[in-house]
């Protein structure tokens, strides 16, 4: 990793040690409901890994309400309550969403009288229609894929708490779902997850990152997170084959090597392009870089210094 200067390297098991006060409050069922297609977690990754990280955020947390109460009383003004946000990057198949989801649940817990939701940035692609209409259909999930003026302007009424809506993704139709939204309304924690939230638009003075709080990288080597896409495919292909209102449907029910080599040429001629040019670049802007290897195990963290 570049810039490791930056960084504190912290391993697992040192990692483990920092904070152990506080019982996993979910159960294996939770935990099962919560992780991703393919992901790998246990009830003691949670204790290890988590735990410690909730308590982290904790103290980001307390730092960022004494902030805007200080700077209230600086102004002689009433303090107003601002929402912290959370951002998490990395790879498709990385295991993003499950730390999301995660994260909120422990975070809902921790904080009961908190109101904490989650967005996901793919509700901001364009939809496939207007992705074809530009011809960037072979770039879904690059840069220009999104709409990355409609998510600022989401992230801004958030964070003055005004009402947003964030257009819903479905990874079923592999699209945006027409007329369906979510509503995030004067959230005390909002987490951000999406590729792209670490990147620097290059025609913008605002970018998505200013807006956050703290920020977390989940990070693995390229050939392990090309191995568990290739598993979350053949995982999809199992349940498509019995719905055909699903994208994957056809490929379900054709032939299953033809299928895998077609995920193989999609995953080096697109994904795995962009995180080596727009995902991977992003890494080093994270206050936390979480270290995946075999079968998900978060094996090191690196915690930005300064």
């Amino acid at each position: 990793m570049e810039n490791r200067l930056n960084y504190y390297k912290i391993e697992r098991n040192e990692w483990s040690n920092f904070y152990q006060e506080y019982i996993v409050p979910l159960t294996e069922e939770e935990l099962l409901n919560l992780k991703s297609l393919n992901d790998q977690i246990s009830l003691k990754d949670v204790q290890d890994i988590y735990m410690p990280l909730v308590h982290l955020l904790r103290i980001h947390l307390d730092s960022h309400q004494e902030l805007q109460d200080s700077q209230s009383e600086f102004l002689g003004v009433k303090a107003q309550k601002v929402p912290f946000i959370l951002g998490i990057a990395g790879s498709v198949a990385v295991g993003k969403s499950t730390t999301a989801r995660l994260l909120q649940s422990l975070l809902s817990e921790v904080y009961p009288d908190k109101k904490v939701q989650l967005i996901t940035t793919d509700g901001f692609l364009y939809p496939n229609q207007e992705l074809k209409r530009r011809n960037l259909m072979e770039r879904k999930g690059f840069p220009e894929s999104y709409d990355m003026r409609r998510l600022l302007r989401f992230v801004n009424d958030v964070k003055n708490n005004l009402p947003a809506k964030a257009p819903v993704y479905s990874h079923k139709v592999y699209d945006i779902v027409k007329g369906q939204y979510e509503t995030v309304e004067r959230p005390d924690i909002l987490i951000v997850e999406g590729i792209n939230v670490l990147q620097l638009p290059t025609n913008q003075q605002i970018y998505v990152s200013d807006f956050f709080d703290f920020s977390i990288y989940v990070d693995a080597e390229e050939s392990l997170i090309e191995e568990w896409y290739l598993e979350r495919f053949e995982t999809l292909l199992d349940t498509a084959f019995k719905d055909p209102t699903n994208y994957y449907y056809p490929y379900a029910i054709g032939d299953r090597k033809q299928a895998i080599e077609m995920a193989k040429n999609i995953w080096k001629t697109i994904n795995l392009k962009n995180l080596r040019e727009f995902i991977l670049p992003t890494r080093n802007r994270a206050d936390l870089i979480m270290h995946k290897t075999k079968n998900h195990a978060i094996n090191e963290l690196f915690l930005r210094k300064y």
